[in-house]
């Protein structure tokens, strides 16, 4: 519904012009410039600082793990040790995750699992969002610390 303003015996319709439209879009447009890559690295950030602690909490799943059957899953078990019960594996009460998705970093990559072979101690590793080793910034290996 339009509305029309009398001004000194001058009819003009109520509204915005398409310049003021276009303007407005504008500022829009460079707000969001300004805003958006400046987000975007603070999401980044938020997946290292998720997958870090997700990768602890795995890496104190295994431990419950070796507290439980008295070692360390097989590389050839891998973190599957943790959700059913491997063969050989005595005293296992798990699981010890809740899900194969806490199996995976939070770029959707499997979380990876190395025994060494001593077997006496264990690395869980993120490659970072590229999914790939030896990668640099977000892309970078995240490692649980080892304890021991």
């Amino acid at each position: 519904m339009r509305r029309s303003i009398r001004r000194h015996g001058v009819s003009q319709d109520a509204g915005y012009t398409l310049i003021e439209m276009l303007v407005v879009m504008a500022i829009i447009g460079l707000i969001a410039a300004v805003l958006v890559p400046g987000l975007v690295g603070q999401m980044g950030r938020a997946r290292a600082k998720t997958a870090q602690v997700q990768l602890e909490t795995v890496a104190a799943a295994v431990e419950s793990f070796r507290s439980d059957v008295g070692r360390y899953p097989t590389n050839s078990e891998g973190l599957n040790g943790l959700l059913s019960q491997p063969a050989n594996a005595d005293g296992w009460t798990g699981p010890y995750v809740k899900s194969t998705k806490a199996l995976n970093d939070p770029w959707g990559h499997p979380i990876n699992y190395k025994e060494s072979d001593d077997m006496l101690t264990f690395v869980v590793t993120s490659y970072g969002a590229d999914g790939l080793p030896n990668g640099d910034g977000l892309n970078r290996d995240l490692q649980a610390p080892q304890t021991q």
